[in-house]
This record gives structure tokens, C-alpha cells and sequence, in this order.
């Protein structure tokens, strides 16, 4: 009922840009908060970045004053904003949502999870 899609991914050299897009789609009415994660081959996933739906956002230590979060609530989308980008980087990208729907008595909040997309930093 809820799918968000990631877009964006790809290969760049160290020191460069790439910007990915997460568009969520479905039957709700509200999407809470936003946020990035990735995982690196054999490592657990991580937080990258979050955004609430007002536009407070929290980021890893490790990509402060390299990324940005910022989302369009209007489109129902997030986006990340990756600059001075370094091989440590290199990982799958997921977006993760908050997402509020009706049920046929009521509503519910659930978190959903992106296919993920792939970035990748060469040296």
C-alpha cells in the first residue's frame, strides 16, 4: 500500500556530487519523518541522515557539513544532497519513512523501507 522508490545512485569520483530522491506513493495521509540510511559491504546498516515532516533534521557525524536532507512534502518526497563525497562513502542507500494511513476503523502508523540504491566513490 505504501512503496517509496529511490533514484539517484551511481558512480562518481572522490570530491564529487550526487544528489538521490526518495518518492513516496500509495494510500496515506500523512508522512512523518524522513530519512536516509546505508550499508557497506559487510557492515550494518546506519543512519545517515533524518528530516521530520517540519524540516528538523540530524545527521551522522560523519557526513555533517557534507550532506543534506531537505524534503517537499507537496511531492511527498525526500531527498540527499551528498557533497565532497569520499570512497568511505561507497554503500547502498535506503530511505525510510514514517508513513500514517486509515484502516477501515481507524489509522495506523507504520515505517517502511526503500529497495535501496547504490553509490559508489572511486578513489
Amino acid at each position: 500500500q505504501v512503496q517509496l522508490v529511490e533514484s539517484g545512485g551511481g558512480l562518481v569520483q572522490a570530491g564529487g556530487s550526487l544528489r538521490l530522491s526518495c518518492a513516496a506513493s500509495g494510500s496515506f495521509f500523512s508522512i512523518n519523518a524522513m530519512g536516509w540510511y546505508r550499508q557497506a559491504p559487510g557492515k550494518q546498516r546506519e543512519l545517515v541522515a533524518t528530516v521530520t515532516r517540519g524540516g528538523s533534521t540530524n545527521y551522522a557525524d560523519s557526513v555533517k557539513g557534507r550532506f543534506t536532507i531537505s524534503r517537499d512534502n507537496t511531492k511527498n518526497t525526500a531527498y540527499l544532497q551528498m557533497n565532497s563525497l569520499k570512497p568511505e562513502d561507497t554503500a547502498v542507500y535506503y530511505c525510510n519513512a514514517d508513513v500514517s494511513r486509515f484502516t477501515p476503523t481507524s489509522s495506523v502508523t507504520a515505517n517502511y523501507w526503500g529497495q535501496g540504491t547504490q553509490v559508489t566513490v572511486s578513489s
